[in-house]
């Protein structure tokens, strides 16, 4: 191989900025998705790097896979905001669950493991063990995006995940104000939902997941009707200082 033909290797730096900018994002990722981020909530990169010890490249290309992901808007030349729904979107967006994840499931059922199998029932244990909102919240989401695991079309699983990084406030706001009335419907229709994937019945789990979805779209209303949706100016604490610096 002559010396044109070898690839050429990334500098350290830009190696090492990579993997800060993926590290910012898992950072900021979860405290958009545990409700420490707000919707509408700005997100102010000179604040990102001071507090994670970084440089201001790192959180910028970090912002930008949140905004992939949903998670974050970027307006030009003003900056960065936690994305908000108002009430429409967010309806459209459960509407749109309601008709994809099913055909995500019915495409994931024949390649799912015995493993997959086994771990979900291993999740729905733990959800139906816990009674803390936020190990709910985040166990729920394991379970379901479980069972979508063995979908083999790449672009309909980042829309759905997309989709539920969205929707995650509002259902964070809709169990914080229901509490644990809804658990048991919730349980039964997730020990339902398993046993048409191990009988690899596509047509029952599909309506099973669709009415699940329906039926929390639906109580959602009220909680939509009286949530903020429009804080665009909002500035709220995005970085723990608990938690540590990024090296």
């Amino acid at each position: 191989m002559t010396t044109s033909e070898r690839p050429t290797a990334a500098p350290d730096g830009a190696l090492d900025s990579k993997v800060a900018s993926h590290r910012i994002a898992d950072h900021l990722r979860a405290q958009i998705l545990s409700g420490a981020l707000a919707p509408g909530a700005r997100i102010r990169q000179e604040e990102v790097a001071d507090a994670l010890g970084a440089s201001r490249i790192p959180v910028r290309e970090a912002l930008r896979i949140l905004q992939s992901q949903g998670l974050v808007v970027i307006r030009a030349n003003k900056g960065a905001w936690v994305t908000q729904m108002d009430f429409d979107e967010c309806q459209l967006a459960y509407k749109m669950r309601e008709r994809l994840e099913p055909l995500a499931l019915a495409e994931s059922i024949p390649n799912l493991t015995q493993a997959a199998l086994e771990q979900l029932d291993q999740i729905q244990e733990r959800i139906e063990a816990h009674q803390d909102i936020d190990e709910f919240l985040r166990l729920d989401r394991e379970l379901h995006l479980l069972t979508y695991a063995g979908n083999p079309y790449r672009e309909l699983g980042e829309l759905i995940e997309r989709l539920w990084n969205t929707t995650q406030p509002y259902r964070r706001a809709y169990v914080q104000r229901a509490g644990h009335v809804r658990d048991w419907v919730i349980n039964a229709e997730h020990r339902l939902l398993i046993d048409a994937i191990r009988r690899s019945d596509t047509q029952d789990a599909e309506q099973t997941l669709a009415g699940h979805i329906r039926r929390t779209r639906l109580a959602l209303l009220p909680v939509l009707d009286h949530h903020p949706h429009h804080q665009a100016d909002r500035i709220s604490t995005y970085f723990d200082p608990d938690s540590g610096t990024l090296s």
